[in-house]
């Protein structure tokens, strides 16, 4: 009879088996091989082993089979742990799709320097100041990146400040509808900061996010935005 001490003793003698019942069965080996670690059973099949061939003479210590009934243990925590947070996860992405699907022709306000403006009703946003401010501005710039409209809101207090364009340019002329760019600065402690934009959109799809990542929302005209950059949903 031959006698194993150690778990290395016990892989040997596992590694063998295995090598012995490849030659014999095709199916046994593919699946001993589709599997890359020990679970449960087989570290229960282990342990049965070692003392099933323990040394009569020099018995298991106590001690060690107690750690290892204890290690038992431990494996099979991890395994219902993965399998609990698996079924948080399929139930986050259910819930994200649903949020999601809700949003989409929803009217939101997002952290973004663009805007589809529909010039004959003008639109409305606001910049978020940091701090106190003086000589706070927003300039309107077109498609070309020219400047046409600059909109002064003079010395303001820190937070969230609207401002209207009524989608004319400096003279007066009301200029043709499209998507533009709104850019504003502020002098803080006097020095000229740039500013937070923040503008109304319509959620056109929404792109779920991967492997715990954000969810996308894809606006009409500005591209895409995080979720966490929308201040405002509306209907």
């Amino acid at each position: 009879m031959s006698t194993i001490n150690s778990a290395s003793d016990v892989l040997a003698g596992l590694s063998s088996t295995t090598k012995t019942s490849t030659a014999s069965t095709t199916t046994d080996s593919t699946s001993s091989s589709s599997s890359s670690s020990l679970g449960k059973n087989d570290f229960l099949q282990l342990l049965v082993t070692q003392l099933n061939n323990q040394n009569p003479l020099d018995p298991q210590d106590n001690s060690e089979f107690v750690a290892q009934l204890a290690q038992f243990s431990q494996v099979e925590g991890i395994q219902n742990l993965n399998t609990s947070v698996d079924s948080i996860t399929s139930s986050f992405q259910s819930s994200q799709a649903l949020q999601a699907s809700s949003l989409v022709g929803r009217s939101v306000i997002a952290e973004t320097s663009k805007a589809v403006v529909d010039t004959t009703a003008g639109i409305t946003g606001a910049v978020k100041l940091p701090a106190d401010g003086s000589e706070t501005t927003v300039s309107v710039y077109d498609s070309t990146g020219a400047v046409v409209k600059k909109i002064s809101l003079g010395a303001q207090e820190a937070g969230n400040v609207s401002f209207t364009w009524d989608g004319t340019d400096d003279s007066g002329t009301a200029l043709a509808s499209g998507t533009y760019t709104f850019k504003a600065t502020s002098t803080i402690d006097d020095t000229k900061t740039a500013l937070s934009t923040y503008m109304p959109a319509t959620v056109n799809s929404v792109t779920l996010g991967q492997d715990g990542e954000e969810m996308t929302l894809n606006l009409a005209g500005m591209g895409s935005v995080k979720l966490s950059q929308v201040q405002v949903i509306g209907q």
